[in-house]
């Protein structure tokens, strides 16, 4: 006769007895009644067709995407002694610099070698291979024609140079050493002046910087090209590996943001405090929300929850306060409980202006944290 095991009964039975309260949980909100309970089983995709999805994901990492990155490099670049810092520079990213024919001449392109298999759930615009963005690096020289045939040829009704209709959708220049350049063309401006000529005569065909500013405006404004001035092909280098680098990044943010509510993760509760449909759990919720601020510790936050258990209570004060100032130093005074030996602290002007403006703002764009 098998013997029975002390306390399973019981603990059976107080399983029985205790049970918890009814919660809300977000992440079960999708369906409702009987049918719940079926619907993880019959929407959950096997287990071979997730780990294809998550190889490919985890192949667009950053740290990953960056070596399947190729930077398309024009063998007319390499003709200038300082290209070698770039594929340099280049190489210890850890992409990879091929040297090809490139239109137009002294340009740089970025390709992109796509996962196979590629998820379903990523749109596909994120596996596009070839980037649209092309970098095109000018002499000084070529650029100040450029900017007189913007500024002092033709104006606005000329074409604008560089651009034709091959060219691509985003297109970015870069020139090196344009400072130099001009400061070294001032002289030669100044030794063509007669001396009895007016002085107009001297400024005339001269290229200085406000003509290249108004020049960078019309490229801007007119043809949506970005000019780079950098002074030398280490800080082109640094650059072009910035930029390389957020172009890794992008499919996995966008494959991450691809969901509906990509923060909400499966599973029945993700992270947080659970609230009870009496409002247990309510108040812990309110001090998890106080700490998300910046420089907001513990005993900050239990000082703001003591006074205004709810952030309902903390709004109603704020209407009732009759000036501007007064709502934004309505928290300022509280004391914080602090060890003993300590001296007594305050919440401070900073935090009471920044959650007075977290409640009370209209203003999406608002910035609360102006040391940020």
């Amino acid at each position: 006769m098998a013997r029975a095991v002390p306390g399973r009964g019981g603990g059976a039975r107080r399983g029985r007895e205790q049970r918890r309260p009814p919660t809300w949980e977000i992440s079960d909100s999708d369906a409702e009644g009987p049918a719940s309970a079926e619907t993880p089983a019959t929407t959950r995709e096997p287990a071979g067709e997730r780990r294809p999805a998550a190889e490919a994901l985890r192949w667009l990492r950053p740290g990953q995407a960056v070596r399947r990155l190729a930077v398309l490099v024009d063998p007319a670049v390499l003709e200038d002694a300082g290209a070698d810092t770039l594929m340099e520079a280049l190489h210890a990213l850890g992409c990879e610099p091929r040297v090809e024919p490139q239109r137009p001449a002294r340009s740089l392109r970025w390709s992109r070698a796509s996962p196979d298999p590629c998820p379903r759930d990523v749109p596909p615009e994120v596996w596009a291979e070839d980037e649209p963005h092309v970098l095109l690096l000018l002499e000084p020289e070529e650029f100040v024609r450029g900017v007189v045939q913007l500024t002092q040829v033709c104006g606005l009704t000329c074409s604008v140079p560089w651009v034709t209709p091959e060219s691509p959708a985003c297109l970015h220049l870069a020139v090196i050493g344009l400072d130099a350049y001009l400061w070294s063309q001032q002289p030669r401006a100044q030794e063509t002046q007669q001396p009895g000529r007016p002085a107009v005569t001297r400024t005339k065909g001269a290229v200085g910087w406000p003509e290249v500013e108004e020049a960078l405006v019309h490229l801007q404004l007119w043809a949506n090209v970005d000019v780079l001035l950098v002074a030398s092909w280490q800080e082109l280098s640094q650059h072009v590996c910035a930029f390389t680098k957020a172009l890794a990044q992008r499919p996995f943010k966008q494959a991450r943001e691809s969901g509906a509510f990509p923060f909400c993760t499966s599973g029945r509760w993700a992270a947080g405090e659970r609230v009870a449909r009496d409002g247990a759990g309510l108040r812990e919720a309110w001090w998890r929300q106080v700490r998300q601020f910046n420089r907001v510790s513990p005993a900050v936050a239990d000082s703001v929850v003591s006074a205004f258990p709810s952030p309902r209570l903390l709004q109603q004060a704020y209407m009732a306060c009759g000036m501007e100032q007064e709502r934004l130093a309505l928290l300022a005074d509280l004391p914080v409980k602090t060890g003993k030996g300590v001296p007594p602290r305050r919440v401070g002007p900073d935090l009471s202006r920044r959650i007075c403006l977290f409640l009370t703002t209209t203003n999406p764009d608002l910035l609360l944290d102006l040391g940020s």
